[in-house]
């Protein structure tokens, strides 16, 4: 055997290596999401070890199988598109802006009986009980499958992890709207717009975008000048909102299969 042949080896339930003359030269890896999709990801920094790596993992694992790439990395996306997976979906991250001269939403106010709760002050009764049932309404219609990893239903069922990530929008005394507010991981500053979402007898009224703007107007006077976004290409309510308000699109990435 040739001695600097790559060699694949599991050596765990989730995780591959490719060793080449005593180096580690790549990693597999796998996660499965709560939704129960298996996704993969490989980091290879030797040519043959990417499709080595792919092909015994192909091997191993029952499909479907999924993976994400950014779609500016034409090299990474074309590896995958060798083993054999396609594209399912876009997503497209937006950069928001915060300025309300920028956004156009200025200090109008929210639909007649509407009231806006700030992030962090809304009660987590109410908050849980909207949420499990906008949930359930898309598991209903669109699926699990359509929406990003981070707002997808954990497997013990709890879904809101942290109250304080959320404004709320309220009408007749219930919770009828949300928008939660994330800190990017390593960057304090930067606030990520994670997910609006209003309950659907509520919707087409003004909501979304009334609390888009309460909270783009915090941002604002927080000195932050723009939020990222993550929709999918698919959702035109959610692609109008945002592009309505001034956001560029700065990213996309895409979420490959193989069937």
């Amino acid at each position: 055997m040739d001695k600097h042949a790559v060699v694949i080896t599991r050596v765990a339930e989730t995780q591959w290596h490719a060793v080449e003359d005593d180096l580690t030269v790549g990693r597999g890896y796998t996660s499965r999401r709560p939704d129960g999709r298996l996704f993969l990801s490989i980091d290879a920094w030797r040519g043959a070890a990417f499709e080595q790596l792919a092909d015994a993992m192909l091997a191993d694992l029952p499909k479907p199988l999924y993976t994400v790439v950014d779609e500016a990395d034409l090299d990474l996306a074309s590896q995958w598109e060798r083993a054999g997976f396609t594209t399912r979906r876009r997503e497209w991250e937006y950069l928001v802006p915060t300025d309300p001269r920028v956004t156009g939403l200025g200090s109008a106010p929210p639909p007649a009986g509407v009231t806006i709760v700030a992030v962090g002050r809304a009660e987590k009764g109410p908050l849980l009980t909207l949420d499990r049932v906008i949930r359930d309404e898309v598991e209903a219609s669109v699926g699990w499958q359509e929406m990003p990893a981070e707002v997808l239903p954990r497997p013990d069922g709890l879904t809101v992890t942290d109250p304080s990530e959320y404004a709320v929008a309220v009408h007749a005394d219930e919770y009828v709207g949300l928008l939660r507010v994330v800190t990017v991981p390593r960057r304090p500053r930067c606030k990520r717009i994670g997910l609006i979402a209003i309950r659907s007898d509520r919707r087409r009224r003004g909501i979304a975008r009334a609390l888009l703007a309460h909270v783009l107007g915090a941002l604002h006077g927080c000195g932050i000048e723009t939020a990222p976004a993550d929709v999918n290409e698919s959702n035109g309510a959610a692609v109008a909102l945002f592009e309505g308000v001034g956001a560029r699109r700065a990213s996309s990435n895409l979420e490959l299969v193989l069937r």
